[in-house]
């Protein structure tokens, strides 16, 4: 929850890197909340629109910031612009491109975007 919680405090922070535990971290509990969520608003009979929730609708809009920092970090920690988020627009490929990069290591040492974050944690 450290993880998650980090990156809820720098949720205006799009500039310097992310390393991948700190993405992955926020996007497991991110699926556990929404789940949870969910469920909570099937058992309430809280629904917005077709099968989404009250709650759930609340609290992805709450999150969708955050996310965005945290993604455009985590691509300035493999050495990318954020502008390679522009990849989300083709369906698939472009999901499959992110979600690879999501998962490559960190660059090595500093980058453009500042000291690789492994080192000052």
């Amino acid at each position: 929850m450290d993880w998650y919680f980090k990156v809820l405090r720098n949720y205006i922070g799009f500039s310097g890197r992310a390393r991948r535990k700190e993405y992955w971290m926020f996007i497991l509990v991110n699926i556990i909340l929404t789940g949870v969520l969910s469920m909570v608003d099937k058992m309430l009979g809280l629904r917005v629109a077709g099968d989404e929730g009250i709650l759930t609708a609340i609290y992805g809009l709450l999150v969708f910031l955050p996310w965005w920092a945290v993604q455009f970090r985590r691509l300035h920690d493999t050495d990318r612009s954020a502008w390679w988020l522009l990849l989300l627009i083709i369906p698939i490929v472009g999901w499959l491109i992110i979600l690879a990069f999501n998962c490559q290591d960190s660059t090595p040492g500093e980058n453009r975007f500042g000291p690789n974050p492994k080192h000052i944690t």
